[in-house]
């Protein structure tokens, strides 16, 4: 009896701690609804990894961003942003369906998954970061409104070594705040997100320029700005 009870007291003792520790996530989510996050893990995992470069961003609202760069975004990375509950069902059923058929396994991460990831996680492909994503980006799109989202992953997404958030990228390869970025650059922008590190915006590679060529190509069947329009209402 004495070793039970000891077994059950360690059970609620996990349970209490897991239930704080789910408690305090929560409130962080709600703070950073409407407060900005003063970093991000990936920003932090870059400093300690390179002290001696800099890191640039620099945070602006989704107001002061142009319109083509949330546009470009959702038309490269998830264009059923507007319909999913941060995490796409489909597209994960498709990509493991391509799998198993021997193709490639691709990955089926929405804007909210990435979003999760560059600010709370770390960068790798196993199970365990692809679950604690997935639960996160749950989280974030019950607790965010789509255009808090955006806003968030436009600040912190790494576009180039150092280089965090797109009007750092936008001042860095074309000189030029965020709010003046036309659809073209905002499509080359777009494409090097895939693998910032090696592709880049200001030197374009022929993969980026057809790749920032298709984007314009689904921004334009997604009617462009209407479509932007209707998404942040």
């Amino acid at each position: 009896m004495a070793r039970k009870s000891v077994v059950k007291q360690i059970f609620r003792w996990i349970a209490w701690i897991v239930i704080t520790l789910l408690l305090l996530f929560a409130s962080l989510l709600l703070l950073f609804r409407y407060v900005n996050p003063p970093t991000s893990a990936f920003i932090l995992g870059y400093s300690i990894s390179n002290p001696d470069q800099e890191v640039r961003q620099h945070w602006v609202s989704l107001s002061e961003i142009s319109p083509w760069m949330p546009l470009a975004v959702v038309a490269s990375e998830d264009q059923r942003f507007p319909d999913h509950w941060g995490v796409d069902f489909a597209a994960i059923r498709k990509a493991l369906s391509e799998y198993r058929s021997g193709e490639g396994l691709r990955g089926a991460s929405t804007i909210t998954q990435q979003t999760a990831k560059n600010l709370f996680l770390w960068n790798g492909r196993s199970f365990v970061r692809k679950a604690l994503e997935a639960g996160l980006a749950l989280a974030v799109d019950g607790l965010w409104p789509k255009r808090r989202i955006l806003e968030v992953y436009l600040n912190i997404a790494e576009f180039g070594p150092g280089i965090y958030g797109v009007e750092a990228a936008s001042q860095v390869y074309f000189d030029k705040p965020a709010s003046q970025l036309s659809a073209e650059q905002a499509a080359r922008l777009a494409a090097v997100l895939p693998n910032p590190k090696v592709l880049s915006a200001a030197s374009p590679s022929p993969y980026v320029l057809d790749r920032a060529f298709w984007i314009r190509g689904q921004m334009r069947q997604l009617s462009g700005l209407q479509y932007l329009k209707a998404l942040l209402k």
